[in-house]
């Protein structure tokens, strides 16, 4: 498999073919996905969950992030490396540019930042100085406090399309992918079709142009519960590489998310 890049996955939706991600937080488990042939890995805040036992992603700094992208940067040959910018890691401009900094020379190939048109200066001014950007829209964990928990986003009429203007904001600031998280299917499919940019759902529906899972509820090794959008890829397998070979090749068929996993 060739290395992938962003273009990459712009020629994919593009072609209208299926793109495949998960996190991943070392080395092994990195190496084992790009291996399977997974599109990209992001190093998710959801450490703070999933890693380190917090109830949320809010205690996560920058150096745990830079921290665990090199370690998943030693393990990767052809995937790309996305990397979570974590909370109030990016409240100003100047922020912004700094960490994203440390991201990148950390081996990450792209840096990603949850919150809508507010962002249009961040996102630009990094852009700019060759930082490429992911964005977040939907459920945003840094914001779970103001939700009042992990709640789906945008199923009343005026969200869904204050959400879809902030995706088209978002896009003509310069981020190059788009995560769409706990949103009705109904609004994934209209953000997908309102932007040129390749959108990467979880929990979003099956009409995005991809999908992420964490990978330890694809693998069902999650400490706490499983949640509604995900499934666990490694009953059906007995082996890992093999759990996520059969997720990369369920999304690509269209048959995950299946309506179980949706939100309406």
């Amino acid at each position: 498999m060739a290395k992938i890049t962003t273009a990459t996955l712009m020629k994919m939706k593009q072609q209208g073919e299926k793109i495949t991600t998960i996190t991943a937080y070392d080395a092994s488990f990195a190496k084992i996905f790009d291996q399977a042939g997974i599109h990209a890995i992001l190093i998710g805040d959801s450490l703070g969950m999933v890693l380190q036992g917090h109830d949320d992603t809010l205690p996560v700094d920058i150096d745990h992030m830079a921290y665990h992208t090199q370690s998943v940067k030693r393990g990767v040959e052809n995937t790309l490396i996305i990397a979570d910018m974590p909370f109030m890691s990016y409240a100003t401009t100047e922020q912004a540019y700094i960490n994203a900094t440390k991201l990148m020379q950390a081996g990450a190939s792209i840096v990603k930042l949850e919150g809508g048109e507010w962002l249009e200066e961040t996102i630009k001014g990094l852009v700019e100085r060759g930082i490429p950007v992911c964005a977040h829209l939907g459920l945003t964990p840094q914001s779970v406090n103001v939700f009042g928990g992990f709640k789906v986003q945008g199923r009343e009429s005026d969200k869904a399309l204050e959400m879809i203007e902030h995706a088209k904001a978002l896009e003509a600031a310069g981020a190059q992918l788009l995560v769409l998280e706990c949103i009705p299917s109904g609004l994934g499919k209209a953000i997908t079709e309102a932007v040129s940019i390749p959108t990467i759902g979880i929990g979003a529906g099956k009409d995005t142009d991809g999908q992420i899972l964490v990978m330890h509820d694809a693998l069902g090794i999650s400490c706490s519960y499983m949640p509604k959008f995900s499934r666990n890829f490694l009953i059906d397998t007995g082996d890992i590489k093999k759990a996520i070979e059969l997720y990369i090749d369920e999304v690509s068929k269209g048959n995950f998310p299946g309506p179980e996993h949706i939100f309406k």
